[in-house]
């Protein structure tokens, strides 16, 4: 590859690109929220809400010293992410608690990126993040959907004009908002109507994170639900106003 085709590269993805217009931001909010609310779409669409929440499981093992074993995507939408290390402290905490949250907090992390008018390093920082978390995953549903979710970003960055690119990464980003938000209202009502269809799941019951930090740290799973909460919502708001230019 010669040097220009590098420069060009990398002026793309560190550089910055000129904001949609608004009409196309709003369009892309109201995108994601039909890929949020009907159930039938957020069948297929939380696929990618999973990939986030155990990616997130999986990352906080390993910045805390645990040694990840794997991670298994299932078509009910479910995961499994299985690491090894102490049962109790400070690392397992983290690693439970971030699994509901990583899909919000990718999504304020993107609206900031976007807001700054870095599109194109967000479709690439999004790619270089889902090769990395291809390494671990430990089935064929898995595999096949993080490369089908890592292709889309890839072929959008590297074959189509910077209004698709706008389109994509807003909507990309739309989702992870709304799409956060949704599963801890789903936990929340199935620990209402008592023990996990699904064990396992990540928004079982007695087997779901808000449990398991119950049993780590002595608090309330309802604490932890509520912290969910916050950090869910909160993040939909400050992204939300990110990505409108409030």
């Amino acid at each position: 590859m010669d040097t220009d085709r590098l420069t060009d590269i990398g002026s793309r993805v560190f550089g910055t690109q000129p904001d949609p217009p608004v009409w196309l931001v709003v369009a892309t909010g109201v995108l994601a929220l039909a890929a949020v609310l009907p159930r039938p779409a957020w069948r297929l669409t939380r696929n990618a809400v999973t990939i986030a929440h155990e990616g997130g499981h999986g990352l906080l093992a390993l910045l805390t010293g645990r040694r990840l074993e794997g991670i298994r995507l299932h078509s009910d939408t479910s995961g499994l992410t299985v690491s090894r290390g102490k049962p109790t402290g400070l690392g397992m905490i983290l690693t439970a608690v971030a699994g509901y949250i990583t899909p919000s907090l990718l999504g304020l992390a993107g609206a900031a990126l976007l807001a700054a008018g870095h599109i194109t390093a967000l479709l690439w920082g999004a790619t270089l993040l889902l090769l990395a978390m291809l390494v671990m995953i430990r089935n064929a549903y898995g595999v096949l959907t993080v490369v089908l979710t890592g292709a889309a970003f890839l072929l959008v960055s590297w074959l189509t004009p910077a209004d698709v690119q706008a389109g994509f990464a807003y909507a990309a980003v739309w989702f992870l908002l709304l799409g956060g938000v949704r599963p801890v209202f789903e936990l929340q009502r199935k620990r209402r109507r008592g023990p996990a269809l699904r064990p396992g799941s990540p928004s079982g019951a007695p087997d779901s994170d808000p449990d398991q930090l119950a049993r780590l740290t002595h608090a309330p799973a309802f604490v932890w639900i509520g912290l969910f909460h916050v950090v869910t919502l909160c993040s939909l708001f400050g992204g939300g106003r990110w990505l409108l230019g409030a």
